[in-house]
């Protein structure tokens, strides 16, 4: 019988390390592994998505939404040296409702949520409830992307387009004046509000 060397795991790593960066639907995934499985050992692999899913769990793969998921090396770094403890976690999704505190959606929507720093550990901030707020993967990603308040003005960039939108004159002067302040301590100024383009 022959020793397995290389795991289900290993060659699922394997093709996400091809595609870094990249949201992957599993079908391709378990092809891959299937195929590479049966030629190394002469057999079909057994219980592929599980193991994705392990991998997510351990915080390697990050579930962008239900069957795909991805793999970023710098957030696999980031959640190894900075991740709040279990119970501290638990506490930031109690507190805000296990939703992401930016669009409002949770599990039951079929998003992933993540336990956030809004400061991060390398700028000060703490494995706190308050330094945590809840995120799903999409507005997790957005925000490893850009700064706070770079964050922050393009989140309320989209705010302005869908009251423009909607007709929503309410909302759309909240966002104007809010921009005013954007301006007024020249913050994130190479991002052009809509108002003015």
């Amino acid at each position: 019988m022959t020793k397995e060397k290389i795991t289900i795991a290993d060659l699922i790593m394997e093709y996400f390390k091809k595609h870094p960066k990249k949201d992957l639907p599993h079908g391709p995934v378990v092809d891959y592994v299937e195929k590479k499985y049966l030629k190394l050992y002469g057999k079909k692999p057994r219980d592929t998505w599980r193991q994705i899913r392990r991998l997510h769990q351990e915080g390697i793969l990050i579930k962008v939404r239900k069957g795909v998921y991805r793999y970023d090396p710098d957030y696999v770094q980031h959640k190894e040296l900075y991740e709040f403890p279990p119970e501290v976690k638990e506490e930031i999704f109690k507190r805000d409702g296990y939703r992401c505190v930016v669009c409002g959606r949770g599990r039951e929507d079929g998003v992933e949520i993540h336990a956030d720093h809004k400061i991060p550990i390398d700028k000060g901030g703490t494995n706190t409830v308050d330094n945590g707020q809840t995120l799903c993967s999409e507005h997790n990603l957005l925000k490893k992307t850009y700064s706070q308040t770079e964050f922050g003005k393009r989140f309320l960039i989209k705010l302005y387009k869908d009251a423009v939108k909607k007709g929503d004159e309410k909302m759309i002067k909240f966002c104007k004046e809010i921009f005013d302040v954007y301006n007024k301590y020249d913050i994130n100024s190479h991002i052009k509000r809509p108002d003015k383009e």
